[in-house]
């Protein structure tokens, strides 16, 4: 069970020694390549990848100077390696290192994020199952409509989740992708088989086509994915603030003990997980669309993208990790108050058995429009006046020439409207 969001491994796959390890990893990767092909000695490579290593306040010390962050790696990790580091990066632009890196650890991110929505689902399902016949009533613009099953909330959620899973799936398709082919994409100064190479060392697929950067088409696409994924969480966080309202208490996030609702009320009970996620959820999307304005560069790339995704790439997927875990505890731990459901489910005084009594007039053979008429009548009877609606429509002269009293009594049984529950659940192997 997730209690808590320690900065696993999310936080560790973003941090400035990994991306630097990363980077380096896709350079000693070339020099492994280089000497496969006989492009540089055999006995370097494998001395540069002895000895390569860096230290992060050097290569700050080097950039203060420089002014650029991969020519001070490079002295920084050159200082380790001696005479051979002229190997290093031959034939290779800034962007081609970085840029690969990048999508290593973006592929990294979509894989742990696909653990935590395959957990998810899986929570998703089990609670779908225990709640399966759990009567609740469904809603629509807020309104009563007709019954349903608690326990189809949870599996419809269940189902996003898996799109979600599709979504990433494809999305870490799309970043999972190198790019060793020099200052403007030609491969002017590099074997296009090192790219090759390196990519099957490292797992990824080299793009068919590249400027100096690989285009950022695909990792607005990423960001994309993360936010329809953050946003499918905002909306279950949302549906159970709902829920948990005073006036409805259906289900509530689960209250520990000793935590306090309120400095000044101390009666409160809130459900501030939830609203955490739906508000880390704007963050999310508001990435997007900076993700989707790093598109568009300048000719053969600028570096205008550059110190957006510095941002928005660790932000986005740590938020999504912690909101996917968070998410899973509140659904593992929802407090359901099946009985709150069947008093809220009557207390319209059966004003949600409406469509299946006009139904019924229906199959007798009267026009719609006049079933709907007679109906609706006594159903603002009952909105606006609080009389009975079931006593009413058991004495309505129009209704009774059609429908028995048993066959009204008949039309007021939750039961009828859960029916092909099952059914459903079926579809989903459950």
């Amino acid at each position: 069970m997730i209690e808590r969001y320690t900065l696993p491994e999310m936080g560790k796959l973003w941090s400035i020694e990994n991306e630097w390890q990363t980077i380096l990893d896709v350079e000693l990767a070339a020099c492994d390549a280089m000497a496969e092909l006989g492009e540089i000695p055999v006995a370097a490579a494998q001395n540069i990848r002895a000895k390569a290593n860096f230290n992060l306040e050097r290569i700050h010390e080097i950039e203060a100077v420089t002014h650029h962050d991969i020519i001070a790696f490079l002295t920084c990790v050159g200082e380790y390696v001696g005479e051979d580091s002229k190997y290093i990066h031959k034939g290779l632009t800034s962007s081609d290192v970085k840029d690969t890196a990048i999508c290593l650890m973006m592929k990294r991110s979509a894989e742990i994020i696909l653990d935590d929505l395959k957990k998810f689902r899986e929570v998703l399902r089990r609670r779908a199952v225990e709640f399966k016949h759990t009567a609740c009533i469904g809603r629509t613009h807020g309104i009563h409509a007709e019954p349903m099953t608690f326990g189809l909330k949870l599996l419809l959620w269940s189902a996003e989740v898996e799109r979600d899973i599709e979504r990433v799936e494809h999305a870490k398709k799309i970043v999972s992708v190198g790019k060793l082919s020099g200052a403007v994409g030609t491969y002017s100064n590099i074997d296009p088989r090192i790219e090759e190479l390196v990519c099957q060392k490292l797992d990824l697929t080299p793009v068919r086509l590249a400027t100096q950067v690989i285009q950022r088409d695909r990792h607005a696409e990423y960001m994309t994915t993360l936010a329809l994924v953050a946003s499918t969480l905002e909306k279950i966080a949302t549906e159970i603030r709902n829920l948990q309202r005073t006036d409805i208490r259906e289900a509530e996030e689960y209250f520990s003990p000793g935590q306090k609702g309120s400095s000044a009320m101390p009666h409160k009970r809130n459900p501030i997980n939830c609203e955490r996620v739906a508000g880390m959820a704007r963050l999310v999307r508001g990435n997007a669309v900076a993700a989707m304005e790093d598109i568009t560069l300048w000719h053969e790339r600028d570096i205008s993208h550059s110190s957006v995704e510095r941002v928005i790439l660790p932000d986005s997927t740590i938020n999504v990790d912690y909101c996917t875990r968070k998410i899973t505890n509140i659904v593992d731990k929802l407090l359901v108050y099946p009985d709150a459901m069947i008093h809220n489910m009557n207390r319209t005084g059966g004003l949600i058995y409406s469509q299946r009594l006009m139904l019924e007039i229906v199959g007798k053979g009267v026009l719609r429009e006049d079933a709907y008429k007679w109906i609706q009548r006594n159903a603002m009877k009952r909105w606006l006046d609080g009389e009975d609606f079931q006593s009413n429509v058991a004495n309505d002269p129009d209704i009774t020439k059609y429908l028995s009293a048993e066959e009204i009594a008949a039309c007021f049984d939750y039961k009828f409207f859960l029916r092909n529950v099952d059914m459903i659940f079926e579809r989903f192997g459950l």
